[in-house]
């Protein structure tokens, strides 16, 4: 039995089938944005506070799928947490206490195919959102219909002209100190 052999089959079961499980497809959609995005910094861990970061500015990337690797009779319906926080580790040790989103940016990402060609996987299934913290309403949940309100979405090959688009036009500023 050799190290490698346990990733292997690990990585299998987590990422080896079309539908992801929850807690492991934002792996997989920041993995997708690490790759649209070559000029973003990803700096997502445990407790990290941010996904990614240029020049300062702060991206926190949330993901929800219709469907999902649990059988039901009906599709899930596209939810995102958005819930401010109480603040945020500082290296993962260091307690910083700073109420408020800690982004100026949210990409929200949804995979909306519903039949059986769902493939959590493949980047081209995936509608991304990016919506500046200041927009975003005072709640701990945003429902498909307010994001689709507050902004366009935007296929993978189009994300990063997206958010220059969004950095330029609004004028999008960091609101403290790079972590």
């Amino acid at each position: 039995m050799k190290r490698s052999d346990i990733v292997t089959l690990a990585s299998e079961a987590i990422f080896g089938k079309s539908l992801i499980m929850n807690v492991y497809r934002s792996i997989v959609v920041e993995a997708i944005i690490s790759r649209a995005l070559p000029d973003w910094t990803r700096c997502s861990s445990d407790y990290a506070s941010h996904d990614f970061e240029r020049n300062g500015i702060r991206l926190e990337v949330k993901q929800t799928a219709i469907r999902q690797t649990w059988t039901t009779t009906r599709l899930s319906r596209p939810s995102w947490d958005i819930a401010p926080r109480k603040g945020y580790w500082l290296d993962g040790k260091t307690w910083i206490p700073s109420p408020g989103r800690n982004a100026e940016l949210y990409l929200l990402g949804l995979h909306a195919i519903a039949d059986d060609t769902a493939d959590h996987r493949d980047p081209e299934q995936w509608r991304f959102f990016v919506i500046p913290t200041s927009d975003l309403p005072p709640t701990n949940q945003i429902g498909l219909r307010r994001v689709e309100q507050l902004a366009s979405f935007s296929s993978v090959t189009g994300l990063a002209a997206k958010l220059d688009e969004i950095l330029t036009q609004r004028r999008v500023t960091p609101t403290r100190e790079p972590l």
